[in-house]
């Protein structure tokens, strides 16, 4: 039996739950939904990736985490390719990494897309910190693009969200 009839989507699912967001550690690619689709074809590996944002500069990063993982495990015969379209949304990140980023500090997306920002209203922000609703943007962009800085009225500590796109 060679080593390509062992290679299965499931078993590359699985290792690249090691691969993490270079810029929030303590999320694999898939959680964050930018892992779109892995395919197996005569023992070759194609990974497909979409970036949060356009000119996202984690995703070379990712790729070469992708590409090691991989390797590490032996699978040679592979490509990683980016896609624009259909474009990332918030709504791809999974459950348990919505939980990961706000044990990490980070206050994840709502569901889906917040239109309110449109109609001059504020989204509502939980703090991670203390889970107090009574927060304040400071300002629409945080420690990344993909990210807005808020402030908690109540523990008064910084915290940054993901932004809902």
């Amino acid at each position: 039996m060679t080593e390509a009839l062992h290679i299965t989507k499931e078993r590359i699912y699985a290792l690249l739950e090691n691969v993490k967001d270079p810029e929030v550690p303590v999320i694999s690619v898939r959680e964050l939904g930018v892992l779109r689709d892995v395919e197996v074809v005569d023992g070759k590996v194609l990974v497909t990736i979409t970036p949060t944002y356009t000119g996202c500069p984690a995703m070379d990063v990712m790729k070469q985490d992708i590409e090691a993982e991989l390797h590490k495990a032996g699978i040679t015969d592979l490509e990683v390719k980016q896609i624009l379209a259909p474009a990332w949304t918030t709504d791809w990140i999974t459950d348990a990494g919505k939980a990961k980023l706000k044990a990490y500090g980070i206050a994840p997306p709502e569901k889906t897309a917040d239109i309110r920002a449109l109609k001059g209203e504020q989204p509502v922000v939980e703090c991670p910190q203390c889970g107090s609703k009574d927060t304040v943007m400071i300002s629409a962009f945080g420690s990344t693009a993909c990210k807005a800085l808020w402030k908690c009225n109540d523990c008064l500590e910084p915290f940054d969200q993901f932004k809902c796109l």
